[in-house]
């Protein structure tokens, strides 16, 4: 779904609203938490308030979701000392853990694997069938931030020898996977970069958007990337450490209720989570290398 401006309007004074009251250290009594924007940023913020309920009856404290218009308005939060909990893209997250005080605790888990895929698309009835067919053709990217919507696929096309600003006729960067997916569907580009969860075809963004499954046959997917480690939870380094404990604790133990997964599945199409570690994402930090993206640049580009 497209973004409308007026939406961006009215989510601007809640957003100012919440840096206004938060100060370094935050309130102890409060705990805050980020959402990356991986679909609309309305239909995110729905989805979240069932993982929200759950965080204060659990600990018996007030919790303030926030869910930034862009991927990299999660990690200015936390540079800023903004927030105590954030969800992040792999991508944000080598982000975050650059430019502010976090560490990952847990990554989340689709059909029991802890990682996932791009996705290049494209219509069915498209005469593309490789990237080097991609030249002289408009194409859709995500976020800026995103690993499977816009690091990985840009890595993949440039060890094709395909360069998006050099080989394309037109890129867009649609701002989530739902738009991507839509924008392809109706034919306002060539091609789009989204995420999958398994390499066959059979759980990838497009499933998950497109409800008629006559529109999902009209999806065809050109190429996949390698595995990329799942998207994960970080913790403020700042966090009491007990604390942080029971958070992670309670994500844990969503894993294992099936109403909790319903919830996970709603917010993030993801079952549950194990722990993770920073070395996990060393391919992610690869990728950006080989993509040509400049992790300085990301945030020094959001703020002009």
């Amino acid at each position: 779904m497209k973004r409308p401006l007026y939406h961006l309007a009215l989510l601007i004074p809640l957003v100012q609203a919440f840096f206004a009251c938060r100060g370094p250290g935050g309130d102890s009594k409060v705990i805050r938490v980020g959402f990356v924007p991986s679909e609309n940023v309305q239909q995110v913020a729905q989805n979240a308030q069932p993982i929200v309920a759950i965080l204060q009856k659990s600990l018996n404290m007030e919790v303030q979701p926030f869910v930034a218009t862009d991927y990299t308005g999660v990690v200015e939060a936390l540079r800023a000392n903004k927030l105590d909990i954030a969800f992040l893209t792999p991508a944000s997250y080598v982000l975050a853990r650059r430019e502010a005080n976090v560490r990952v605790v847990l990554k989340s888990q689709r059909r029991g694997n802890a990682y996932y895929y791009a996705a290049i698309i494209t219509h069915a009835d498209s005469d593309i069938r490789s990237l080097e067919d991609l030249r002289n053709k408009t194409f859709a990217f995500g976020d800026p931030l995103s690993t499977s919507g816009h690091v990985f696929p840009r890595k993949m096309l440039k060890e094709k020898g395909v360069d998006p600003v050099r080989d394309f006729k037109r890129v867009i960067y649609s701002g989530g996977h739902d738009a991507t997916v839509l924008a392809v569907l109706n034919r306002k580009v060539d091609a789009g970069a989204t995420f999958a969860n398994t390499p066959e075809g059979k759980d990838g963004a497009w499933m998950q958007y497109l409800r008629d499954p006559e529109e999902q046959k009209k999806i065809r997917v050109i190429a996949y990337s390698e595995p990329i480690p799942a998207d994960n939870l970080v913790i403020n380094a700042n966090l009491n450490p007990e604390l942080a404990k029971k958070i992670e604790r309670i994500f844990l133990d969503l894993s294992e209720d099936p109403g909790g997964k319903k919830m996970l599945r709603e917010l993030y199409t993801i079952d549950g989570f194990v722990t993770a570690t920073d070395e996990d994402y060393e391919s992610v930090r690869e990728a950006f290398g080989i993509a040509g993206i400049n992790l300085r640049e990301a945030l020094k580009r959001k703020r002009s």
